[in-house]
């Protein structure tokens, strides 16, 4: 990108015109509700000046479920857009040029699927598939070690995974089938090393396994190579980003040289969108965030050798609930000013020849070479997730024990702590999802089964099977069943009955233990405990599949001395109960991310009375103040949210907690 140039002048100096460069694509990450508020949402932003879509899809689009399936209560259209079946599509994209449009859409384990849906509802107005421009992420690798959307295992991920890339090729050529997403990775804690190691150790996991199905010709492989993406993080250590973005570019284009024999240099650009680090957005003072936002965003944009296609940036507030459109309207104009009102577009690469630039980008990739070579001698990204996600827990356990002990300074949070009340805050300060949306949802696919020709979906759906269960590439199978009016949950569902479903480890147990003088005085009190240590079961009910903080309380509470039972990600209220009916804890703690706690936090309560079990309750996650008395009103004990980052106290508080109980 950052060799084009546009005919538009900037004024330089003494009023002379320079060229620029092109600006990266313009994005806000939205979605939620409806197909129908998202639309109006998505034409709001573009006459605004958004360039590209980002689309948001609901926990159980992406999980695939259905909005009437069990697993979807409390969750439909919170932190996306629910999209079910075709119909949805149209509405989704309705008024919006999709010949025209390059539109991103963050779906991984039914990537395949919402492809499918794309291109059958872009046929239907009339606009052919190889006129289609876009990205799905479609990187489960990243999912098994971070964000818990996957369905099913490494290996049959891998295939779906493959099935795109190959179809994109032969019929999407302008399409990236693949946007391989280091994002998630520093959100659970992964360095610069790690990043850059397992995300392109994702990439070769695939495209081996492209060269292995024999679908595409050596005459094409460049074209292949070319179409895979990136979607990475850039934090706030400004200076590490900008070097980790250098190595990025270096390493991916070694790779293509020298694994693949790739000889066209545009096949080896390392081709990236962003958006900016989300794990440092803090509650507490949010305002902060603006300027962390401004500061992460340089990284990625300033080297132009190095330089982002696309950003989104988050919004201010995002560490509070979900964002209003005066909100991403506010990030969007971040990307404006620096792109049209700056002069950074007229000029190279402004770091070419520094010599600290230059030694840290080596040490990254030497650094994430090693590493590199370490993941693949384990067999390779998908063969290794076991040893990867006890990493990611023990870089993470790093990271916050750094943060308790203030060697590590966030800004408002662990220093200078003192300040004025924003005027930001109040009603309206974030966007709430109308509650009746999912039973809204439930009666639409209600009426949209009845009224399809279901011997058309049967059909469809035995022909997705086959495939599925032969070595055919799905998609086009997954288009069909889209024109016959397929839902997402019956296309997942069939390949689960074809492939099974996966549990992805926790790396709890493996993840060392880094004792803070905190915990280590916790741990003592717990060892006089005459009763015994404190069971403790760690909970994650409902599709949220962000576990980082889960498992940080529950690596927390094994070093302090207590017994932890974590089963993992995607529990119903029902088989918590259950479980904590049969392993009798001596304290609860449920963790949710997705602003579903309103809707489970009460129904996983209800649950555990019947069942007969009277142990306290306590919740952590995205929970705006606001909610935090209706939560302790339904009978949950503490509610922590993000702004609670010393782990040493929360677990004193549980400590305390059961002492007290037991006493009762």
């Amino acid at each position: 990108m950052g060799d084009e140039r546009v005919s538009e002048p900037a004024v330089g100096d003494f009023g002379r015109p320079r060229a620029r460069d092109r600006p990266w694509l313009m994005r806000t990450y939205s979605g939620h509700s409806t197909a129908q508020a998202s639309n109006e949402l998505y034409r709001t932003n573009l006459a605004k000046g958004q360039t590209g879509l980002s689309i948001a899809f609901d926990l159980p689009t992406q999980t695939g479920y259905d909005p009437d399936h069990p697993l979807a209560a409390g969750e439909v259209g919170k932190v996306g857009v629910p999209v079910v079946h075709i119909g949805h599509m149209a509405a989704l994209l309705d008024g919006i040029p999709v010949g025209d449009m390059n539109t991103s859409m963050t779906i991984n384990a039914t990537a395949n699927w919402l492809l499918a849906l794309y291109i059958a509802n872009a046929e239907a107005q009339g606009v052919d598939r190889t006129q289609l421009r876009g990205t799905v992420q479609n990187d489960l690798v990243k999912e098994f070690l971070s964000r818990g959307t996957y369905i099913y295992g490494p290996e049959a991920s891998r295939r779906l995974t493959v099935d795109t890339v190959t179809y994109c090729a032969a019929h999407l050529p302008r399409w990236n089938p693949m946007n391989v997403c280091s994002y998630h990775l520093q959100e659970a804690g992964a360095t610069p090393v790690q990043e850059i190691a397992y995300s392109l150790a994702t990439a070769i996991g695939v495209l081996d396994a492209v060269k292995e199905s024999g679908r595409i010709d050596d005459a094409d492989f460049d074209r292949v190579f070319g179409s895979i993406s990136f979607f990475v993080n850039a934090g706030i250590r400004f200076v590490e980003e900008v070097c980790k973005m250098r190595a990025f570019t270096e390493l991916w284009d070694r790779i293509g040289r020298e694994r693949y024999g790739v000889e066209d240099a545009k096949a080896r650009r390392f081709r990236y969108g962003v958006q900016v680090n989300s794990l440092g957005l803090t509650e507490a003072q949010p305002e902060n965030n603006v300027q962390r936002i401004v500061l992460e965003m340089l990284a990625v944009t300033l080297s132009k050798d190095a330089r982002a296609r696309s950003i989104q940036l988050p919004a201010w507030n995002e560490a509070l609930g979900l964002p209003t459109p005066w909100d991403q309207q506010w990030s969007l104009r971040i990307q404006q000013v620096l792109a049209h009102e700056t002069d950074l577009l007229e000029y190279d690469d402004l770091f070419a020849g520094s010599h600290v630039i230059e030694a840290r980008t080596a040490e990254l990739v030497d650094a994430a070479s090693a590493e590199l070579d370490d993941v693949l001698g384990l067999g390779g990204a998908f063969e290794a997730i076991d040893e990867l996600k006890s990493r990611l827990v023990a870089s993470h356990t790093d990271r916050l024990r750094l943060i308790e002990s203030g060697d590590l300074t966030v800004v408002g949070v662990n220093r200078f702590t003192e300040a004025t009340p924003s005027p930001l805050g109040g009603d309206g300060a974030i966007l709430r999802v109308d509650p009746t949306v999912h039973d809204e949802m439930v009666a639409d696919v209600e009426r949209w089964r009845a009224g399809r020709d279901q011997a058309d979906v049967d059909r469809a759906l035995a022909a997705l099977c086959a495939a599925a269960a032969g070595s055919e590439n799905v998609l086009p199978a997954s288009i069909e069943l889209a024109k016959a009016g397929g839902t997402t949950g019956e296309w997942a569902a069939a390949l689960r009955d074809v492939f099974g479903e996966y549990r992805a480890p926790t790396g709890v147990g493996a993840a060392p233990g880094v004792r803070s003088a905190r915990l280590r005085e916790v741990a003592e009190i717990v060892r006089a405990m005459p009763d015994g240590p404190p069971r403790f079961l760690v909970a994650k009910p409902g599709l949220d599949g962000h576990s980082n903080g889960a498992e940080q309380i529950a690596v927390a509470a094994r070093d302090a001395g207590m017994e932890v039972i974590y089963q993992g990600i995607r529990q119903t209220p029902d088989t918590i109960a259950a479980v904590a009916r049969d392993e009798d804890p001596d304290v609860i703690g449920l963790s949710i991310l997705s602003g579903s706690h309103l809707d489970l936090v009460p129904a996983v309560i209800d649950r555990l009375r019947a069942h007969g079990v009277g142990a306290p309750v306590i919740v952590g996650g995205i929970i705006p103040e606001d909610d935090r008395h209706v939560l302790e009103a339904s009978g949950a004990a503490r509610v922590y949210t993000p702004k609670d980052f010393e782990i040493g106290r929360i677990m004193a508080d549980i400590v305390q907690l059961v002492t007290q109980d037991r006493a009762d």
